[in-house]
Parts: C-alpha cells; structure tokens; sequence
C-alpha cells in the first residue's frame, strides 16, 4: 500500500502540469464570470430609448400609456397608412394602432413594426391596455375602481420550523429548493466528468502498452486506486481554483465598474418618469415595496438559518465517495475495453442511476421526507445527488448518518469488484468483451 501515494502524486503532477488543465482552470472562471457580468452589458446596451408612436382612432387612450426609463410614447392625430408610409422617416420603434372599435374588440390593437417588437415592450403595452379597459368596464358597470383595489391583497405566506424545546427557525422552500438543486447538479456534472476522465486514462494508459510497465512493479487494485485518488484530488483543486478566481474576477469587475451594476428602480418601471404620482399609485407603490421587502426580508433570514457548515461538509463528503463510486466503475470499463468507441455498451448501467437521480430531483423537492426520497437518498448509486437536494430541507442526522454509511460500503464493495475486472482485463488485448465475459473476471478466485 505504500506504492498508492508515488501513484497518487504521478496521476496529479502529470495532470496539473497538462496544457489543457491551466487552460481550463484559466478559461473555466473567465466563462463563469462572463456568464454574470456579460448580461448586464447586454440589457445595458439594449437600454436604448424606444420612440412608439400611438395612433388612437379611439380616443379613449391619449396618454393613457406612462412613459418608462426606455419607453416614450408619442400620441399622433395621423392617418393609420400615413405612418405606416412615412415610418421610415419618423424613425419609430413601433406603431401601436387602436382602431375605433378597440375596447369592444380588444384583439384590433396591433403593433407595428420593421423588426419583432421586444417581449418586455409587448407585455407592457399589454398590460396597460388590460388595466384601463378593466377600468373602463368597471366604470359603465357602476363599480368603483378604488373599492376594488382596496379589497385586493397581497399574500405572503411565511414558514417558521418548529425545533423542539420551544426554538423556531424561519424557512423558506424555495430558498432550500435552490440551494439543493444546485448541489445535486454540480455533484452530477463534477461525477461524471472527473470518472470519464479516469476511463480514459486507463484506456490510454493499455493502448500506449505504458501499463505492462507499471503492472510489473505495482498491483493492479493499487494502480487502479493512486489512478482513481489521484483525479479526485485534480477535481477539487480545479473547482476550487475555480470558486477562488471567479469570486475574484466578479469583485474586481464590480469595483472598477460600479456604475454598470446599478439596477434601475421598480417605481420607475411602474409608473415611468412622471413626476406626478395620484394617491392610490403611491398607497399601491408603498404597499407593493413592504411586500417586496418583507419578502426579502425573509428570504435573507432563512439563508442565515441554513446551516452551510453542514452543506459544505456533505458537499465535499457526497462528492468524493459518490466519485470514487463511480470512478471504480469507470476505470474498470476502462480496463475492459482497447477504445473509447467500445464504452458505449458499458457506460450505460453505470450513467442511468444519475440521470435517473437527475430526472426524479422534482419528485424528491416535492416531498422531501417522502419514501420515495428517503429509499433513493439510502442507495449509494443516487444519494450523492439525492441527499444533497434532501439537506437543504432538513433532514434527521440518522438518516445523514446511514446514508454515509450506506455510501462508504457501496463505495468498498464496488471498488472490490472493480479490482477483480481491473486486474484481468487491464492486460487483455484485442478481445470484444461482453457482460458474460466480465461476470467471469469477478468470480475468479485469486
């Protein structure tokens, strides 16, 4: 055993001096942070003004439609056709029509345009249009608009954990829905790049004949397990340099520029760059903000009650087992096959209880201290990605606790038989290996 550490520093030295590692450890961050500041650029680019011009045969609607930080409407008294014709010229962004017959037949307004309208434009020329024929109605039906306003409420229904001996705990589901679908996918993804990775190079390693070298110093289980180590400790170094630069890169990019990261208000949204504000616009905003606010509010407490000690310990701790799971059962597909193309009919058994971990996610959020959830958090082929979504909702330290245990025996007895494909097929050359054959290599006795 004293042989697996030489081989666990070969595999990562080798690995973390590769051209292709720096680039990624480089490129992966750039692309992550790109991925948060390039769409602030993008919505800040497209912040251009848009000039409508609002051609209402009506007359119902004259300045009817607020103007926003990228919206101005301009109201003509102009033949329908003659704008159409002089569009062009006029350099609008759009013609909104409103024929004479618009409220009793609301699908005759129509928007024109030389290219597709924005979705946001859309919807807020919609919605404007909806609230004032609403209104409207309620008028020539002898309803008051503002009673009806009054009655309308927002709710916010708020979950407190009851602890035991009197403690409670604020929640919140669609925090611990996040937080848990992010750790499930990123133990997926990090599984199933890092175990292809040590597939190849195992399958490297037997074409290239380097491993009838090694095998003559070293046996196969230790080879197979310093290879196996070896990639893991490649990964967390990777994610963590990762975590590390793309922070950086994020920081620096809002200090050096802060003004690109200010986000423009609600109210300006709401009600445009009108000065004048009527009483029930400023009772709704207020309204609208401590709603928004106490909605933040608790979000931000239930994130401060979620124990991340534990998430973090879990993470690292799911990771690495459900790795070395799956990576015992990688490298012995690598050991049984002369190239990558003859994988195929291998890696499936192994890949179908993630994608099926992946798949039943949704079932697990919905019912997390259901069956269901607990049996597919208790299997190791699916409790790294189960139980990482389990968590965040809260579950017993005895179920954690099994679930580990569970993982590590799945883990040793895997490995086990992994050993016993490894040892005779990383020596097997130019024979078509089928599940019979593999069968065979795990019942014969040393």
């Amino acid at each position: 055993m004293k042989k697996i550490p030489i081989i666990i520093r070969r595999e990562y030295l080798s690995r973390v001096k590769k051209r292709s590692f720096i680039v990624m450890t480089i490129l992966g961050p750039i692309l992550m942070a790109a991925m948060m500041i390039v769409p602030i650029f993008i919505a800040q680019m497209s912040d251009e003004t848009k000039t409508i011009a609002v051609a209402d045969e009506s007359g119902i609607f004259y300045k009817r439609f607020p103007d926003t930080e990228n919206i101005k409407f301009v109201y003509l008294n102009t033949n329908i056709k003659v704008l159409k014709d002089s569009f062009e010229r006029n350099k609008f962004y759009a013609i909104l029509y409103l024929p004479a017959e618009v409220v009793s037949k609301p699908s005759t307004a129509t928007m024109y345009s030389d290219k597709m309208p924005s979705i946001s434009v859309k919807a807020y020329i919609e919605n404007v249009l909806k609230k004032e024929m609403e209104s409207m109605k309620l008028t020539s039906s002898g309803v008051d608009k503002n009673i009806l306003d009054s009655i309308e409420t927002n709710i916010n229904l708020s979950t407190t954990l009851l602890k035991g001996k009197g403690l409670e705990e604020k929640s919140n589901s669609e925090v611990s829905t996040f937080l848990g679908l992010f750790a499930g996918i990123m133990i997926y993804m990090f599984i199933f790049l890092f175990g292809t990775q040590v597939m190849r190079g195992v399958i490297e390693e037997k074409t290239s004949r380097i491993i009838e070298v090694v095998i003559s110093s070293v046996k196969p289980f230790q080879l197979m397990m310093g290879k196996i180590i070896g990639i893991a400790l490649v990964g967390l170094t990777q994610f963590l340099l990762w975590i590390i630069l793309t922070f950086t890169l994020v920081t620096v990019a809002q200090t050096s520029l802060p003004d690109t990261f200010k986000f423009s208000k609600k109210e300006n949204i709401m009600f445009g760059n009108s000065k004048i504000m009527t009483k029930d616009q400023a009772a709704q905003l207020n309204s609208e903000k401590q709603y928004k606010n106490q909605e933040v509010h608790e979000m931000l407490e239930s994130i401060g009650n979620i124990d991340f000690t534990v998430m973090i310990l879990a993470f690292l701790f799911y990771f690495l087992f459900g790795y070395l799971l799956y990576a015992a059962l990688f490298a012995a597909v690598g050991s049984a096959v002369d190239s990558e193309a003859d994988t195929q009919q291998f890696m499936l058994p192994i890949t179908i209880p993630l994608i099926f971990a992946i798949i039943m996610s949704q079932f697990v959020i919905n019912n997390p201290e259901g069956p269901v959830a607990f049996w597919l958090s208790m299997i190791p082929f699916t409790s790294p990605i189960i139980m990482l979504i389990r968590i965040p909702f809260g579950v017993p330290t005895t179920q954690i606790i099994l679930s580990a245990a569970l993982l590590v025996g799945g883990f040793i007895l895997c490995t086990w038989f992994a050993g016993k494909i490894y040892r005779t097929g990383i020596l097997m050359y130019g024979k078509k290996v089928s599940y019979k054959e593999l069968w065979k290599w795990m019942t014969y006795k040393s």
